[in-house]
């Protein structure tokens, strides 16, 4: 309990505080920890820094910030056993879960050593009498990140390494339920030989976040966590002329059409609501059942099989699904539960006891599944955030794609059948963002852009890919003319006439 897990600026550990928090083992409910939350002097340091750094590491060839990330990226490989640990202590998550976090971050970071093709700008030649014109890409400045407790190593991934690689400088606000991933990846990046200042980490609250969107030196702002948060993130950085993408929550649905192979969609559905606890901005806690003999069978094999999940402390073999985050979480989760039962939904399997052996003051429950859920109902448009799946019916094809379509967020959604007319149909005409076609957790590789619609997305850039790196550069278009002899004064607008 005497380790405190501080700030990370200017390439040094600060431990700077206004308070001490505790950091609690999710599966045991103690505390091992404590996070120093910074004042907004220590915010302002780790902006400081960020901008004197700026300079020399903007002028540095893309090339030679790529090899510093491609040295980063060996070195959080080897250091991966260690990071799934922390996950697990701190989040709860299993390690293999850790382990699936970890490797989609390093896939974000091949990404960006490859990046320096999309800063290419384009060039045109004889566009005029010897007017030549091209355009570059250039970096913004620092930019910040504000990343959510559920995955404490891939969100930030999915930011840095890209603001970093576009010649950018970066301050990382980590959630402050699991913070110490962050000093793991800050020191590692100064190990691949990247210099002081251009990545800092500042623990804290919404003291450092406001801090971070009223600076005038923070050029752009990323953010993944609740739709909330992600409305007021947008909205004051917008406000005060920065760049935002901000991600919101999510309430995705899995479409089960009667031709599926209900096994298959079983299975797919299990993993897709219950991994990680639910905690996911991809999990899929709605499941459309098309037509009452689908629903049936589904119901029966979702009961028979969230019934075997093992469930238990995340480094343990064999666990499946971990605890909560924190045991206000729990409660959260567990209310909402109740409220669910008070509105009507068939609770056909309660876990909202559920503690394993050993582990009673953890933050644990078991998988809990609720039939007959309506679109009324608050368990259906709220983000619960847990492991907690619904069912609802519907008759038609129809009938669940407008349910899917005229739901509040657009994350992600699911669509389970061995036709490919209707699936077409549904990747055409559905209004979420990222779509699955037998696939529950359509979350895209690398190499494209990860982002939803509605109020899942504030902002018009989705995250890493081609169009983080779009989000961090910005255009510079060029008109050059190198004339052989003077031509006198124009007063017309120029055109190529």
């Amino acid at each position: 309990m005497n380790k405190i897990v501080g700030h990370f600026i200017n390439g040094k550990i600060d431990e700077t505080a206004s308070q001490l928090v505790a950091i609690c083992n999710p599966a045991t409910g103690l505390p091992t920890k404590q996070v120093a939350y910074a004042t907004t002097e220590t915010a302002l340091a780790a902006i400081a820094a960020a901008k004197t750094a700026f300079p020399a590491w903007s002028n540095t060839p893309v090339l030679q910030r790529a090899r510093v990330l491609f040295k980063y990226k060996n070195l959080l490989e080897a250091a991966a056993d260690k990071i799934m640990r922390v996950l697990t202590e701190e989040h709860g998550k299993t390690l293999e879960d850790a382990r699936g976090e970890v490797i989609r971050g390093l896939e974000i970071i091949e990404f960006a050593c490859g990046a320096s093709h999309l800063l290419k700008g384009c060039y045109s030649e004889g566009v005029s009498r010897e007017i030549d014109s091209f355009t570059l890409r250039q970096p913004l400045g620092v930019c910040a990140g504000i990343t959510p407790f559920n995955f404490p190593a891939m969100v930030p991934l999915w930011m840095f390494p890209i603001a970093l690689v576009c010649g950018n400088t970066f301050v990382l606000k980590p959630s402050e339920k699991d913070p110490s991933c962050s000093i793991i990846l800050a020191e590692l990046l100064m190990e691949a030989g990247a210099p002081a200042g251009i990545f800092n980490v500042v623990q804290g609250d919404k003291t450092v976040v406001d801090a971070l969107l009223n600076h005038p030196d923070i050029a752009a702002v990323s953010f993944v966590g609740s739709t909330p948060i992600a409305h007021y993130i947008y909205a004051t950085a917008t406000k005060n002329g920065k760049r935002c993408q901000a991600l919101g929550g999510a309430k995705n649905h899995g479409v089960v059409m009667p031709d599926a192979d209900i096994n298959v969609v079983c299975d797919s559905i299990i993993g897709g609501a219950f991994g990680s606890a639910g905690e996911r901005c991809m999990a899929l806690p709605i499941a459309v059942a098309v037509g009452k003999e689908t629903g049936d069978k589904l119901v029966e094999k979702l009961i028979n099989s969230a019934q075997k999940i093992k469930v238990g402390p995340g480094d343990q073999a064999g666990i499946e699904m971990g605890p909560l985050v924190t045991a206000a979480h729990l409660t959260n989760v567990i209310n909402y539960v109740d409220i669910g039962v008070k509105e009507g939904a068939k609770l056909v399997l309660d876990g909202r006891t559920y503690k394993p052996k050993g582990y009673e003051k953890g933050n644990f429950m078991g998988p809990c599944i609720f039939d007959h859920v309506l679109p009324t109902m608050r368990i259906y448009q709220e983000e619960i955030f847990g492991p907690v799946l619904g069912i609802v019916r519907v008759a038609d094809f129809k009938q669940a794609l407008d349910l899917v379509s005229n739901h509040a967020y657009g994350n992600g959604t699911a669509l389970f059948t061995r036709d490919g007319g209707t699936a077409r149909e549904f990747v055409r005409h559905v209004n979420a963002g990222m779509i699955g076609i037998n696939v529950p957790i359509p979350v895209p590789i690398a190499t494209h852009s990860f982002g939803g619609w509605k109020s899942s997305l504030f902002g018009d850039l989705h995250i890493y890919g081609p169009e983080g790196v779009h989000f961090y550069t910005r255009q510079k278009n060029v008109m050059t003319r190198w004339p052989s002899a003077p031509s006198g004064p124009e007063f017309v607008f120029p055109t190529s006439k």
